[in-house]
């Protein structure tokens, strides 16, 4: 064992407390990306493996009704590999147990029971008999919600007709992933929305659309242009109803998937970044204070002949020994927490398998930016360390040269006792190592706000979207526009206290190359249940003409306001023409579009028609109504705000909990670390100062409110900025999701501030008991001691 090696260890045993700190901070800087990183590989290999066994399709096309003889002209299109012609069409369960109807799709299966695309995945049970009327697999999650097993009978109203299907299996579908349907509002709804697959026989003759299709899903071939086969396929479908051709990246539940993968991805960019950088501050404060201590001993070490390399080797070793401790722990933690996260996902997300995934290069890339960080922090002190003479070193520091501050010479610091002028001195005269210790408590503090700060945003989205926007309390959907006399005969029914309408178009907008396919929503101007409210709550009155976007939509489309966008209808005669924007509306969901009812009415033709029922009811009657409205053959579906809130506020605080409690345990690391390690500097540095009160009189309070003043005045100075930085890394981490599914606004509540001052205090009280007991046991003669 060589001398430089005891060496290590003897520093590495007297400053074990901050090496064991920086450690747990490293750990949190690579536990963070190993959570996040192998999260997201898990996630992708979990998608792309079920997508590619299942023959997940490439494009996807809807038409009111085709023929069958129209699939070949499809498959006949450059680039179309494969074709998969069905019916998907809705239905109504009126399932035991629920007040209104669950709402549903019925998708064909072929003959064969194996689709050449989307394969449904047989949980339970067996395939579809071809032929048998009552047979059918069902959706897994609203299997699971309602406890349904294979053999179970369910109600559904086909077409009409309440009939009893007898539940043969329960699937996996590529398709429902993530099982969103657009009358239950932002998040899945396992309890009201099913999908079932029968045979395409059984569903043709029950919607008479024997030898037609209405739904289409295609297969590409390597190399093939999505955009063109889209275009060619819209022309085909043009005359039979096509509502228009989307890739797979705008299937509603694909979408949803790698919005979450890029949101991933994101965060794993962010957060470690934060980590590691205040790493890179620690190791570089606590390297610094070592080698200000030991300067005599690199004076002896050069005197005896131990070369700079040899030196620098050393110090570097003290931070590889650390940074290794720290990697160890972090790959460790972020498997643990990466195999829970992904259990998380498993809840929402829907595939076959989810195998968990920790790759070595993503260990590798988080254990070598960790030691490049580390190294970093530490090199510019080595180096003034190795560049010191042997002769300079032996010296005792130069006195620093003390002057009055401003505040001094504006007599402020007479208002302060003689500790708390001591404290102020002491800040004054050393601004940088003030500022980098204020900054580091700042990050401690951020990174809380961060945690808690989607629940504040929660807050104010379920507020502007369900109480100031969506103010109705029940949202029912007719099965096809329907004339506006239905929605007057819906007042007609008991406890119906008003009644609004709205029609609901699919179309595409689009400016020159740019384009997105998203819905229109006619309002009545006078229009009080449903509004257009956007940040900071402000009512947008619908436009007389032209078009209100979402200011998403046109961001999107690089347009503003009195700039024109040609409207594609995508479903009736597909007429096409060119609107100009009247205004535009920050909302919070989606790539909304809006237009007056007669407007719209205007752009489609025809006679009138509404799509939409908005509905306040008394309460007392519900049930009465919910009779008659499962009665309706007419309607699709209805929709409850306050189950919509419920369902939207429980599944999100699922899992921002788990976010905030990991984030609000790494800051209290990060406020630990730095408040500690400042302390136990801050002890180091000014031990002599210290003992020499103390010998003169001073009790141990006194003393102690000296350092300990100083690390307070520290932490009191960082909390503004800390909040200020947690609400910016708060948009910045938003602003790395897509931007089309929602977007919350950049608002920290108060709160929110609140606890992450409250933790944050509690953290530097707790490193302050700590390092008040060492002052208890200062050593005064052994501290006295001269180094000279």
């Amino acid at each position: 064992m060589t001398a430089l090696f005891r060496k290590l260890l003897r520093d590495l045993l007297r400053m074990r407390g901050q090496a064991v700190t920086i450690a747990i901070v490293v750990a949190c800087g690579i536990g963070s990306f190993v959570t996040l990183r192998s999260a997201y590989r898990s996630l992708l290999g979990a998608r792309d493996t079920y997508y590619e066994s299942s023959r997940f399709g490439d494009v996807f096309a809807q038409a009111k009704r085709a023929p069958e003889s129209v699939a070949a002209r499809i498959e006949a299109v450059p680039g179309v590999a494969v074709v998969e012609t069905r019916l998907v069409e809705p239905v109504m369960i009126p399932i035991e147990g629920l007040a209104e109807p669950a709402t549903g799709r019925l998708v064909t299966l072929p003959a064969n029971g194996n689709p050449r695309l989307n394969a449904p995945y047989i949980r339970k049970g067996r395939m579809v008999e071809p032929g048998r009327p009552d047979e059918a697999l069902i959706l897994e999650t609203f299997a699971t919600a309602h406890h349904l097993e294979p053999g179970a009978k369910v109600p559904v109203v086909i077409n009409g007709v309440l009939r009893q299907i007898h539940v043969v299996g329960v699937a996996l579908s590529p398709e429902y992933v993530i099982a969103v349907s657009g009358a239950q509002g932002f998040a899945p709804d396992h309890l009201r929305f099913a999908v079932l697959w029968m045979d395409r026989d059984v569903v043709a003759a029950a919607f008479d659309l024997k030898g037609s299709f209405d739904d289409v899903s295609v297969r590409l071939q390597p190399g093939a242009r999505s955009a063109e086969v889209r275009d060619r396929i819209d022309a085909i479908l043009k005359p039979y109803g096509g509502y228009g051709a989307v890739d797979r990246s705008r299937q509603p539940s694909s979408f949803f998937v790698d919005s979450e993968l890029l949101q991933l991805e994101s965060y794993a960019t962010i957060a470690p970044a934060i980590f590691l950088g205040v790493a890179a501050f620690l190791v570089n404060v606590v390297l610094s204070r070592l080698v200000h201590l030991q300067r005599p001993q690199i004076a002896t070490l050069k005197a005896l002949g131990y070369n700079d390399r040899e030196i620098a080797v050393h110090y570097l070793s003290i931070v590889l020994v650390v940074v290794a401790a720290g990697s160890l722990l972090g790959v460790a933690l972020g498997a643990w927490l990466g195999r829970g996260m992904l259990g998380l996902y498993q809840r929402y997300y829907h595939f076959p398998r989810f195998d968990y995934r920790l790759d070595a290069d993503v260990v590798g890339v988080g254990v070598s930016v960790s030691v490049v960080a580390a190294m970093l922090g530490g090199l510019t002190v080595v180096w003034r360390a190795v560049r010191l003479p042997a002769a300079e070193a032996m010296k005792p520091d130069a006195p620093p040269t003390y002057r009055r501050s401003l505040l001094e010479r504006m007599g402020i610091t007479r208002l302060l006792g003689g500790s708390a002028l001591m404290v102020l001195r002491e800040m004054t005269r050393r601004p940088l190592r003030t500022l980098l210790s204020c900054t580091g408590i700042a990050f401690g503090v951020a990174v809380v706000v961060v945690g808690f700060y989607t629940r504040g945003a929660l807050d104010v989205i379920v507020d502007l979207q369900f109480e100031q926007a969506q103010r109705e309390d029940l949202t029912v959907s007719f099965v096809r526009p329907v004339d506006g006399r239905v929605s007057r005969e819906l007042a007609q029914l008991p406890g119906v206290l008003r009644v609004e309408s709205e029609r609901v178009v699919p179309v595409r907008v689009r400016k020159g190359p740019r384009f997105r396919e998203t819905t229109i929503t006619g309002l009545s101007r006078d229009a009080d249940l449903r509004r257009i409210v956007e940040w900071p709550r402000r009512i947008v009155e619908v436009p007389e003409e032209g078009v209100l976007l979402s200011a998403a939509l046109a961001r999107v489309l690089d347009v503003g306001v009195g700039d024109s966008v040609v409207v594609e209808v995508l479903e009736g005669d597909r007429r096409s023409r060119e609107v100009r924007v009247a205004a535009l509306a920050n909302e919070m969901f989606g790539l909304g579009v809006y237009m007056s009812l007669p407007s719209l009415q205007g752009l489609l033709g025809g006679a009138p028609a509404v799509s939409v029922a908005l509905l306040t009811v008394d309460a007392r009657s519900e049930p009465q109504l919910d009779a008659r409205l499962k009665r309706l053959p007419v309607v699709a579906g209805v929709a409850r705000r306050r189950e919509i809130i419920a369902q939207f506020e429980r599944q999100s605080a699922e899992s921002m909990n788990v976010t905030s409690v990991i984030l609000t345990i790494f800051g209290c690391v990060i406020a630990v670390a730095v408040v500690y390690n400042n302390a136990r500097i801050a002890l180091s540095m000014r031990g002599r100062d210290l003992a020499s009160l103390r010998v003169l009189g001073f009790t141990r309070q006194e003393i102690s409110s000296v350092l300990l003043g100083e690390l307070g005045a520290h932490v009191a100075l960082a909390l503004v900025p800390g909040m200020y930085l947690g609400k910016l890394l708060a948009s910045t981490m938003m602003s790395a999701t897509d931007q089309e599914t929602y977007r919350m606004p950049a608002v920290v509540t108060p709160d929110v501030y609140a606890l992450a001052v409250g933790v944050t205090i509690a953290a530097a009280v707790a490193s302050a008991f700590v390092v008040r007991r060492q002052l208890d046991h200062l050593d005064l003669v052994g501290v006295l001691k001269a180094r000279e």
